[in-house]
């Protein structure tokens, strides 16, 4: 990032700063392509996930749009927003989508269906290849939000089979306000933004080339693997439910809820401890309440209200994790005794 700050072109200007920055561009695009195993023109660069989810349910040419009931909130949103009928795809108490009622509402017209990669409250890996392929058996189009799977998960444009795909870097280390829409060849997506021609003309405005540099450098980044810090959080947190533990789920990702106590209440313990959580999604931060994934999944409306979520990062150390487990023991002791 601090290399393509000093490129000071525009890279859609023909001198020769523009032209450097024309390289830096195309260079980062293709390390990205190969990364996410698409090709380069295939990438449409975005401000982040929020974005690409925008133009990909309120670009595309279908009839309905079909929406997984956990999806992220600006899936959610931008469907509303989208003008088109939206039906909501139940998902199993683990929070897997449920293929034979998905089956059943791809019997009507042409559909976008919208399906995350990994939910970013629970961590619940969907069964991306499988919901692909009920799909395009009846004629429509996939879209995936894969913005928390980057960098923990194979992402790859080809193998998950989807028609769209939602990408960004933020999750992993990344810099923050830098995605992309992978589109598929030959799929036309109106765009949000009007103007110049840049992104082959689906995607006006000047690249932000720094944040871009710094998207690319997470594609020669290993994958993110904290298996063994999370099952030791997981087996400390006794008198508590653990969402999605039935199921495959991201390797730094614990949506729990401890019986006694609510969500307002640990966060503000944890903060004051100098340990980070959240409650429901990040960007519905300001207010605390129950969580539609969860709702979704069927989780009583108390202890739904109760979750918390545990996300742990490139960063986190096996001291954190002791840390976060004594301030734990240290909560329960504490209401135990003002219960006595």
């Amino acid at each position: 990032m601090l290399a393509a700050m000093e490129v000071g072109g525009n890279a859609s200007s023909v001198h020769a700063e523009g032209r450097a920055a024309r390289k830096a561009l195309d260079d980062a695009r293709e390390k990205l392509a190969f990364w996410f195993g698409c090709l380069p023109q295939m990438m449409v660069f975005t401000s982040g996930g929020t974005e690409a989810n925008n133009m990909a349910l309120r670009g595309v040419d279908v009839q309905c749009l079909l929406v997984s009931a956990v999806e992220h909130p600006s899936v959610l949103a931008a469907a509303k927003a989208s003008g088109k009928p939206v039906e909501l795809i139940p998902v199993d108490a683990n929070g897997v989508v449920d293929l034979a009622a998905l089956e059943k509402l791809l019997a009507g017209p042409k559909a976008l269906v919208s399906a995350m990669l990994a939910n970013n409250e629970t961590g619940v890996v969907q069964p991306i290849a499988e919901i692909a392929a009920l799909a395009h058996r009846a004629g429509s189009l996939l879209h995936v939000d894969a913005v928390q799977g980057v960098g923990k998960l194979q992402v790859n444009f080809a193998m998950l089979g989807a028609d769209l795909l939602t990408v960004a870097a933020h999750k992993v280390g990344g810099p923050t306000g830098i995605g992309a829409l992978i589109i598929r060849d030959g799929l036309v997506v109106e765009p949000l933004l009007n103007g110049g021609g840049q992104e082959l003309r689906r995607r006006a405005g000047t690249e932000n080339l720094i944040n871009i540099a710094g998207f690319a450098a997470l594609a020669g980044e290993a994958k993110l693997d904290t298996t063994g810090l999370r099952d030791t959080l997981e087996a400390s947190l006794t008198d508590a439910i653990v969402f999605g533990a039935g199921t495959s789920r991201l390797s730094n990702t614990t949506c729990f809820a401890l019986s006694g106590f609510s969500a307002e209440t640990l966060l503000m313990n944890y903060d004051l401890s100098g340990i980070a959580v959240s409650s429901g999604s990040a960007c519905s931060s300001g207010k605390v309440g129950p969580s539609h994934v969860l709702q979704a999944m069927g989780v009583a409306t108390e202890a739904a209200k109760s979750a918390i979520r545990v996300s742990l990062g490139w960063n986190t150390t096996a001291q954190d994790i002791t840390h976060f487990i004594s301030i734990t023991n240290k909560l329960k002791a504490r209401a135990s005794a003002k219960a006595a």
